[in-house]
């Protein structure tokens, strides 16, 4: 179906084609300069590195239910191989097999398109079997390293997990931002969670991807307010699911990669960050979240760790 006048309204108002020319490939990182990374570096207090990535394994949030996106497949390629002969150095070797979005990753620009367009108003076209992402690819993603904000939405209402099916509003974000003490700004990288990655860590894949919490169609609005350089959460599918208005499918998605040209982040393990930030009140860190450079990428893999 079309895309609602609702959808094509908030478009238009958070859209940023053109804000950094018209050749540009990395969207709101652009905000992410020397002096916002300086800033960020002051938020490091004691060295603290909590990781935020779930491991890559076969059993992992990937559930079939979109064909491609297997979860990680290791197979030992060699074993203690003596290269050079008898009582010589030997060598192991792996190879892997995987989605780029299997487990914890970075949507790309290429992930989402809508009515024909991607960011910046490159054609859809520009996406290709064989090349995959001709512009905008996660390759061009050199570094995302910036102050992190943990907007924990779950903690703030006095859950451990939000309810199935709860649309996060920017009034829950500004919830969250209250307990976090601190206002999101220019620059920053949001992380919110919403506990639904417990159902996953406690061995229920199935009902970790449906039905979940998730952000809301309103909330792309509140982010592009506060220039934030991308947003991650704790869930599969990133905005709430099944979506708010019936039939129009991850509209979140083509705000944020489409309009905004903001990366997003699913399957973040935010649980002991969360832990982290409300025993010592500080919600602000340093991130540490580049994607791994797969040319042409739609997506990629990503270990981010918060420094505290």
């Amino acid at each position: 179906m079309p895309m609602p006048e609702q959808f094509h309204d908030i478009a238009k108002r958070v859209n940023n084609w053109g804000r950094w020319g018209p050749a540009d490939e990395i969207g709101t990182l652009n905000l992410i300069t020397d002096e916002v990374v300086r800033e960020a570096v002051r938020t490091v207090r004691s060295g603290r590195r909590v990781p935020l990535a779930l491991p890559l394994r076969q059993d992992g949030v990937q559930t079939g239910a979109i064909p491609g996106r297997v979860n990680p497949l290791h197979t030992m390629t060699s074993v203690n191989w003596q290269l050079f002969g008898p009582d010589t150095v030997a060598t192991s070797d792996d190879v892997v097999t995987m989605g780029l979005q299997a487990a914890t990753h970075w949507d790309g620009f290429g992930h989402v398109s809508h009515s024909g367009r991607l960011y910046n108003g490159r054609p859809a076209s520009t996406v290709t079997a064989h090349q995959g992402a001709e512009f905008g690819g996660t390759e061009k993603i050199t570094s995302l390293v910036s102050r992190g904000v943990l907007l924990d939405v779950a903690r703030a209402h006095g859950v451990e997990r939000l309810a199935e099916g709860h649309a996060v509003t920017p009034e829950d974000l500004d919830t969250a931002e209250e307990l976090a003490g601190t206002r999101v700004h220019c620059g920053d990288i949001v992380v919110v969670r919403t506990g639904q990655i417990q159902r996953y860590l406690g061995g229920d894949r199935q009902g970790y991807a449906y039905p979940s919490p998730g952000l809301s169609i309103r909330t792309p609005e509140w982010f592009h307010a506060r220039d934030v350089a991308a947003v991650a959460d704790d869930t599969l599918t990133f905005e709430v699911f099944p979506p708010e208005i019936d039939g129009l499918w991850l509209p979140v998605h083509a705000l944020h990669l489409v309009e905004m040209g903001m990366p997003q982040g699913q399957n973040w393990n935010l649980e002991e960050l969360s832990a982290a930030c409300a025993e010592d009140g500080r919600y602000a860190f340093l991130l540490s979240a580049t994607p791994e450079p797969f040319v042409g990428g739609v997506g990629s893999p990503v270990a981010p760790v918060a420094i505290r």
